[in-house]
């Protein structure tokens, strides 16, 4: 059975709006709730200055004590009612802003388990990182903002110009001048900022590989006295971002100023023609002051939409990022009709299976077709580069094949559900990895209910009793992230218990005894056949003591077969596995069992 090559895409990445919509409806009660208190809260505000104009119309100038009391108690009830809607408003839009990130952050995390090494490699790590963390952020600071300023700000600055147009027609005009002048000062800043957007959150990546790098590589740092060097490297990359950032601010200094002066020339401006206008009798002195009120009202508002405008560039370009990641199609999916095996057993075939990485120049396996058979130990050797590792990661589907077919169970893996074929599976992989936590949660990882029992008979197996039971807390004693709290011979046995914990009925070591002595590697292989009974277990290694007394050793080179039978076999007719042999064991050695 043949299979065409499975291609990754990407749908053309959403605008911020059409990012926002599905993560906003399960919300959309509350949103309609945070519009109505916005609107009745800016209703409350645009009110006031008419409160104040019957204040002074009616009340000052008319000597009516009465009435300034019960106009002040009405404003300031208006007043009190504004304050507690305020509160409200933004607790509620909080609320939404933060569930809407929560779940930007889950739909990114769940779709980043789906993807394959493919679009991991095109991605990376450190940029996953910042669209998952800063990017969400951007986004959920965009909404919080614009629930609790934007809207109000647009009510008060549309609801503002009606008003003030009510209380003063004849000083009109100077509203079609400023808010005019204030939106041209506006576009102008976003057409300027917009692309400087684009490069700031690929240095913000790109600032993040490299600490990640640093952190990571340490040791390495530290041995070959590079530190100066490295300290250079992460100045040039802050440098760069710093730059980005002072041209951005720069822009927003120059604009800013701008619009206090436009604030502050129109109110001088209905000042003085207003004064003209009260003087001739043309409008009362209340008037003019609620005009006033509300020019200021206005300017101030567009003031707020322009703090919410320069979020708008880095937000669309973050919600860009993240619908880059979630509208990526991963290569290897749930097939549209999953095939469930008639038999577990873990028997693996392999039907002229051509695997390359993308853009490779060549295959890095070509046409490999062989059986590893359950209930037997088979073992996969060859140098570094021959392609262990590629062979190993198609069969948990990992990977998929270019050509050809991988078989579990007789059933094609591209025909099963991924994570139920995965669950049959035991994998250790090369670079032993744990988890921040304790020895057993980090064995419970494969098997959550597995008893401490098991979880000790596991450890005995993968002779690691020896080193947990002197750690203090046994099972409980702590693991840092990546385990660098052990070294690389424990690490390499606690993976190898984890797997064996789960009992599947494939398991797959993919190199991991190399940091262990002769002696611990020989007892755990001997361990393991006695544990493993009718499972199928499959070895990737190097050394040639490892897999002597496999049922079947696979010999590879450059992606191709070159030999295939027992120690013994290989020994009288592949030179190359001769070669390898002789030069880790000697030519006596070489014949002789390991105990």
């Amino acid at each position: 059975m043949r299979h065409a090559r499975g291609r990754n895409h990407a749908a053309r990445p959403p605008t911020l709006t059409g990012l926002l919509g599905p993560f906003l409806r399960p919300h959309a009660g509350q949103v309609g709730l945070v519009l109505v208190l916005l609107t009745v809260q800016t209703a409350g505000n645009l009110y006031l200055p008419i409160l104040t104009a019957d204040i002074i119309d009616y009340g000052i100038v008319n000597g009516d004590t009465s009435y300034i009391w019960r106009t002040g108690g009405l404003m300031l009830g208006v007043a009190l009612a504004v304050g507690i809607l305020s509160i409200v408003t933004v607790y509620r839009a909080s609320r939404v802003s933060m569930n809407v990130g929560a779940g930007m952050r889950v739909a990114i995390y769940r779709r980043v388990q789906d993807f394959s090494a493919r679009e991991m490699g095109r991605f990376g790590i450190p940029s996953l990182i910042t669209r998952n963390t800063n990017d969400v952020q951007q986004v959920q600071m965009f909404l919080q903002v614009a629930l609790t300023m934007l809207v109000p700000a647009l009510i008060m600055s549309v609801g503002g110009v009606i008003l003030a147009t009510r209380e003063g027609a004849a000083l009109s005009l100077l509203l079609g001048i400023a808010v005019p002048v204030t939106f041209v000062v506006i576009g102008t800043m976003v057409v300027m900022v917009m692309p400087l957007f684009g490069f700031l959150q690929v240095k913000v990546d790109r600032i993040n590989q490299v600490l990640r790098e640093q952190i990571s590589g340490a040791r390495v740092i530290r041995a070959f006295g590079r530190a100066r060097s490295e300290q250079g490297r992460l100045g040039d990359v802050n440098a760069d971002l710093a730059s980005t950032m002072l041209r951005f601010s720069r822009i927003f200094a120059a604009a800013l100023p701008m619009l206090t002066a436009i604030l502050t020339l129109s109110s001088v401006a209905a000042i003085w023609f207003g004064g003209r206008v009260v003087s001739e009798g043309s409008m009362p002195i209340g008037n003019l002051t609620a005009f006033l009120a509300y020019i200021v009202q206005i300017l101030l508002s567009v003031v707020l939409v322009v703090g919410v405008v320069a979020m708008v560039p880095r937000a669309t370009v973050s919600a860009k990022r993240i619908g880059q990641v979630l509208n990526t199609t991963p290569v290897i999916t749930e097939p549209a009709r999953v095939v469930i095996p008639a038999r577990v057993t873990g028997a693996v075939e392999f039907r002229h299976l051509t695997f390359g990485y993308p853009g490779s120049e060549r295959p890095v396996l070509r046409d490999l077709t062989f059986v590893l058979p359950s209930g037997k130990t088979s073992a996969i050797i060859g140098g570094t580069g021959s392609g262990k590792t590629t062979l190993l990661s198609l069969v948990p589907r990992f990977l998929d094949a270019a050509d050809g077919a991988v078989l579990v169970d007789e059933i094609d893996v591209r025909e099963q559900s991924p994570e139920r074929l995965r669950s049959t599976i035991g994998l250790v992989p090369q670079a032993a990895f744990l988890f921040c936590g304790t020895v057993a949660s980090n064995l419970r990882f494969a098997a959550p209910d597995a008893t401490e029992k098991q979880l000790w008979h596991a450890l005995d197996v993968a002779q690691a009793r020896d080193f947990v039971v002197s750690m203090p807390g046994q099972l409980d004693a702590r693991i840092d992230q990546g385990g660098v709290n052990l070294s690389g011979g424990q690490r390499q046995r606690l993976s190898i218990a984890r797997a064996l914990v789960r009992r599947p009925s494939l398991y797959l070591f993919d190199d991991c005894f190399s940091a262990l002595d002769a002696a611990t590697d020989a007892r755990l292989r001997h361990a393991l056949r006695a544990e493993t009974g009718d499972a199928n277990v499959v070895i990737a290694a190097q050394r040639v003591s490892t897999v002597m007394h496999a049922d079947q050793i696979i010999v590879l080179d450059a992606g191709r077969i070159i030999g295939i039978g027992t120690h013994e076999q290989l020994l009288d007719v592949c030179g190359p596995y001769r070669e390898i042999a002789i030069s880790q064991l000697g030519a006596r050695g070489m014949r002789k069992a390991v105990p």
